[in-house]
């Protein structure tokens, strides 16, 4: 019993983490996003709609500077402030934003979104108890092999989900007459957009896949696609 004791007390603590969690993010966006209501934005969101037969798509603008869109879990998309901004001064077009909401849509519709919730805190656990046994036997950088281990896991599930949402997105976007194009175009200038080096990192300790290769797997999903009976 004295064994498991680190285990299940990194448990616990993920558990607690989790809870946690999910109600600091819904307190942080209850409290700074207001529902999106530019009428060229919401024609494009119109479109994606129908084709998922739904009646609308409710997107909120996140009030953060930086460029990103997201999905919580339970289920709502939000654009940040800065990704607005950025499409109010013609840098990104309704279309490319679009592309966006599509790929978060695609998160929630694929599970990710509540997914991740959850494993933020079984990776802290995970962690927690790597750590504590990993001491025992290399005290002092037990904890730091621990943290670079789920880094590295954590980083390859992620770049899995965001191809999968990318190509929800693309098929989305294809079946409501928009197109793959602005998908691949944000893709060129995200870079830019947010600020980020490119090459700044290898590639497998990126969370998200570097975008030409978000680029090449869009059109590899798309020329498959067509040349289906």
């Amino acid at each position: 019993m004295i064994k498991l004791t680190p285990i299940l007390l990194a448990l616990a603590y993920g558990f607690v983490m989790y809870r946690f969690s999910v109600w600091r993010t819904k307190k942080a966006l209850d409290a700074q996003s207001t529902e999106l209501a530019d009428i060229r934005l919401r024609q494009v969101m119109d479109r994606m709609a129908r084709a998922l037969e739904i009646d609308r798509i409710r997107v909120h603008i996140y009030e953060q500077p930086a460029v990103n869109g997201l999905a919580a879990p339970d289920g709502r998309i939000f654009i940040t402030r800065g990704f607005y901004d950025r499409y109010r001064a013609g840098q990104v077009t309704a279309e490319e934003i679009a592309s966006v909401v599509a790929h978060e849509l695609g998160h929630v519709a694929l599970g990710h979104s509540r997914r991740r919730m959850i494993d933020f805190s079984s990776q802290n656990a995970m962690r927690t108890a790597l750590a504590m046994m990993l001491n025992r036997v290399i005290p002092g950088i037990g904890p730091w092999i621990a943290t670079a281990l789920m880094s590295l896991l954590v980083a390859k599930l992620s770049r899995s989900d965001e191809y999968e949402a990318d190509a929800y997105a693309s098929a989305l976007l294809l079946k409501a007459g928009i197109g793959t194009e602005p998908q691949k175009s944000l893709f060129g200038k995200l870079e830019r957009l947010t600020g980020m080096r490119a090459g700044a990192m290898p590639a497998w300790l990126m969370s998200h896949p570097k975008s030409e290769e978000r680029i090449a797997a869009i059109e590899r999903n798309e020329a498959r696609w067509l040349a289906a009976p």
